[in-house]
């Protein structure tokens, strides 16, 4: 007897912006989409480009290759959504690794899958943790991690990392490392569990814990969180906002427009 083939992962609507693959959906067909492959027994990684990575993604090298392997590319930031509308290719709006570090363990609990917290400042998974739990009891949080400087770099300890991935199982595996060092982690240790979901999420275990107080809502709204993130941060934070970030974002907006105007916009 022939046992019949799983149907192909579903094709998501996906725009491109300054070359990057951007899929247009918002954080409910995000959530959808990872569950439902989870169900047909495949994994994969979600990356959400906000304005930095679009910015990095402009030079070759692996990083890019790590975006180009995706298998969701979410629009992280409002400068992104903005770019896209310019461009006259409009997403449904922000779906931030901070959002989903939220609704997707609730939605993983509803759905009886398991998540893996790696990463974060000390004590801020458990902390995360325990609050992911509180709001949903059924969640199952299967591994908490938060791995030494340069853990990624020392092949013994990825390989004991590996160990405990695998004797975990985690449907979800949340990786708090900031980027780009959670996308190569992500990159690094998929293989040990090819049926997982992984998903990085910078600074969110610090939200999740109230270690870090997150924008408000209205802030977010108006595009103006990492302005409440370089008052938090200065010294870290900075170079990448007010140098890198700030030209880049008005380049990125004038040559979506360009791209409007000349029809040089690509949708999928």
């Amino acid at each position: 007897m022939t046992v019949p083939a799983a149907p192909a992962p579903p094709k998501l609507p996906s725009v491109t912006l300054a070359g990057v693959r951007l899929h247009a959906i918002d954080e409910a067909q995000c959530i959808a989409h990872v569950l439902g492959e989870l169900a047909a027994g495949r994994g994969g990684v979600v990356v959400t480009a906000n304005l930095d990575h679009v910015r990095r993604l402009q030079q070759p090298g692996p990083f890019r290759d790590v975006y180009a392997a995706a298998d969701v590319v979410t629009v992280d930031g409002m400068p992104v959504v903005w770019a896209c509308c310019l461009q006259g290719t409009p997403v449904k709006g922000r779906v931030a690794g901070s959002d989903l570090m939220r609704s997707l363990p609730a939605a993983a609990a509803a759905a009886g899958r398991s998540v893996y917290l790696l990463g974060g400042d000390p004590g801020a998974a458990e902390a995360a943790a325990a609050r992911l739990c509180a709001a949903s009891p059924a969640l199952r949080v299967v591994g908490i991690e938060c791995p030494p400087f340069g853990f990624d770099q020392d092949a013994a300890a990825m390989v004991a990392l590996r160990t405990r991935l695998a004797a975990a199982r985690p449907d979800i595996v949340f990786v708090a490392l900031g980027s780009p060092k959670q996308e190569f982690v992500s990159r690094d240790l998929r293989a040990t569990l090819p049926a997982a979901w992984w998903l990085g999420v910078g600074i969110s275990f610090s939200f999740v814990a109230g270690d870090v107080q997150r924008a408000p809502r209205w802030l977010q709204g108006l595009g103006l969180e990492w302005l409440h993130r370089l008052l938090q941060e200065p010294r870290r934070l900075a170079r990448r906002y007010l140098v890198a970030g700030l030209p880049f974002a008005a380049a990125l907006f004038a040559k979506a427009l360009w791209a409007r105007v000349t029809g040089r916009v690509r949708c999928a």
